[in-house]
């Protein structure tokens, strides 16, 4: 009888955004779901604490304390780790792992995951990313191209909402796109300049996951237009912008086929060696400590890249003694990320005469040009880079009581512009970089922590150098002054944009899972989450999590009407 209540059509792992993907395609298709999430419930707009609080309603105006950041070493190292959002991330010592090697393992431990204080760019991969293992010799060649995806972005993107412009480039394919926000004078001087000199070097409006106009499945979906707030980290009460729990889990859970289960741990999935194949997962309530099956013919684990991997490595029987689907000894390997070390910054001179308006929410973007067409350097692959501009802004902090609040009040411009960009480079992916099982400590459920080995290397170097040299030269026949570079010594991980470690292929000895992002050895178990992914490219990767995500749960739908799930 228990077994019974317990039985759906399909179990999730993770209410994320890769998890509620999935969540929302097979309720909507009439499948039974149960959508498991370790954290506490976050319910849109009667959760979001602070979303309407002013700056001086914080005790300490947004910061952190000197108590807090010494508590949470990894975590305040994130940008959006704040007073007005530290409630959405996990605490350090609540959470520990092993350090083989530094990393800032970044997590969101509820409903929506880190959908909710996401930094929302979403940026289409183009067939060079795709086809570029094949091509440069390294990880394995990927299971699918651009055209497989292609349509599955264009489905994400009419649901989700992208503010962008048609830019018909190749290197970053266009999308089905809402109206771009407005472009500063500078800005515009900079895309100008590069179309100058280059021809490879695009400065473009960055797009980004807000609504900027309404069509009617945003009316639907209860969301309003993006007002530009600026702290979006909070959770947006229009909901502006796109997170899991203003549109995914909503929309699932009115069809009535959802049933969401916060405060859940999922141990492990669990395998049937007569039927060979996974019959559920076992889980463990995060408050009581308890104990409790689930049953499904289909399990999507979604628990976000290196959660993921520790639940799969977790998941061991007789048939699977180190994991899950891991006959070949690769699961939590080739684990890969995002190089953010450089920046670069400097002044303009120049259009005195303009200034800039209220705000928005996303910067210029300059896609990837470095070993596009052809190897061009001593490193492999190449880097993305972020672009914005706005004018210099100087405030008088003289006098005391009413002088002082004169003179605070009077803020000037003094012609300057301050320009800055910041890198995103491609990492490859290597068997090194890797995450493992604690052989001695566990967590206060009983699991094993993850021990994360993962560095960066000689290519990394080497890029960083490459940015610098060549921004310097774009920032200087721009006409830019006063140029300086920095490298911000980041750890890996807290680019927040892990990769990799039960990653696609197209061979069962060298990868984890085939171009429908089922488990080799185990075609009842789906992976869409960051872990499936064979390299990282340059572009953010949550738009590219949810196309797979809907791509793989419609595949799902399909065998399992036809029986074959």
């Amino acid at each position: 009888m228990k077994e019974k209540v317990n039985t759906f059509d399909t179990i999730v792992v993770g209410a994320g955004m890769s998890g509620g993907w999935a969540a929302k395609e097979f309720s909507e298709q009439g499948f039974k779901t149960l959508l498991l999430e370790r954290g506490p419930n976050v319910e849109h707009l009667k959760d979001y604490p602070t979303t309407n609080m002013q700056p001086w309603e914080f005790p300490h105006r947004g910061r952190l304390t000197t108590q807090e950041i010494k508590e949470n070493p990894i975590a305040s190292r994130c940008y959006a780790f704040r007073e007005d959002a530290k409630h959405f991330f996990v605490k350090d010592k609540e959470h520990p792992y092993g350090q083989v090697k530094p990393f800032d393992w970044i997590r969101g431990y509820q409903v929506g995951g880190k959908s909710i204080m996401w930094a929302r760019q979403v940026q289409r991969w183009s067939s060079f990313d795709f086809e570029g293992p094949e091509r440069d010799g390294y990880a394995v060649d990927w299971p699918i191209r651009y055209n497989d995806l292609q349509d599955w972005y264009t489905y994400v993107e009419r649901f989700v909402g992208v503010s962008g412009n048609k830019d018909g480039l190749d290197t970053l394919p266009d999308g089905d796109f809402l109206k771009p926000w407005e472009s500063n004078v500078v800005e515009d001087y900079f895309s100008q300049q590069m179309k100058k000199h280059y021809q490879d070097r695009h400065v473009i409006y960055g797009r980004c996951a807000h609504l900027t106009e309404s069509k009617p499945i945003f009316v639907e979906q209860g969301r309003g237009l993006c007002m530009s707030r600026r702290i979006c980290q909070r959770g947006c009460p229009l909901g502006g912008y796109f997170n899991a729990n203003s549109t995914l889990i909503p929309w699932a859970l009115k069809t009535g086929n959802l049933t969401l289960k916060p405060n859940s741990v999922v141990h492990s999935v669990l395998y049937d060696e007569t039927q060979q194949k996974a019959i559920g997962v076992r889980v463990i309530d995060s408050e009581t400590k308890t104990s409790q099956d689930y049953f499904a013919k289909v399990v999507f684990v979604t628990a976000a890249t290196l959660n993921t991997n520790l639940i799969l490595l977790n998941s061991k029987s007789n048939r699977f003694p180190n994991g899950l689907g891991n006959d070949n000894g690769l699961l939590g390997k080739y684990i890969a990320f995002h190089n953010y070390r450089a920046t670069i910054n400097a002044e303009f001179d120049g259009y005195p005469e303009y200034t800039t308006e209220g705000a928005k929410p996303t910067s210029h973007y300059v896609p990837r040009f470095r070993n596009v067409y052809k190897q061009q350097t001593d490193f492999l692959r190449g880097y993305a880079a972020g672009f914005g501009a706005s004018p210099v802004r100087e405030t008088q902090r003289d006098g005391f009581g009413d002088a002082l609040k004169s003179n605070l009040l009077q803020t000037k411009e003094n012609g300057l512009w301050r320009v800055n960009s910041h890198m995103m480079g491609e990492t490859i992916p290597k068997e090194t970089n890797q995450v493992s099982l604690d052989d001695e400590k566990t967590d206060a459920w009983g699991i094993p922590q993850l021990n994360i080995d993962v560095d960066y290397d000689d290519n990394d170097e080497k890029m960083i150098q490459d940015f610098f040299e060549q921004f310097t030269e774009m920032y200087t026949k721009a006409g830019f002054s006063n140029i300086r570079i920095h490298d911000n010594k980041r750890r890996p991980g807290n680019d927040i944009h892990e990769m990799g470690g039960v990653r696609m292929g197209k061979d069962p000895k060298t990868s984890l899972l085939n171009k429908w992002n089922q488990l080799h050895e185990c075609k009842n178990v789906f992976v869409t989450d960051g872990a499936c992914m064979t390299s990282t490219s340059t572009q953010n990767p949550s738009l590219t999590f949810m196309a797979i995500s809907a791509r793989a749960a419609n595949y799902a739908i399909e065998q399992m009407k036809k029986g074959e799930l």
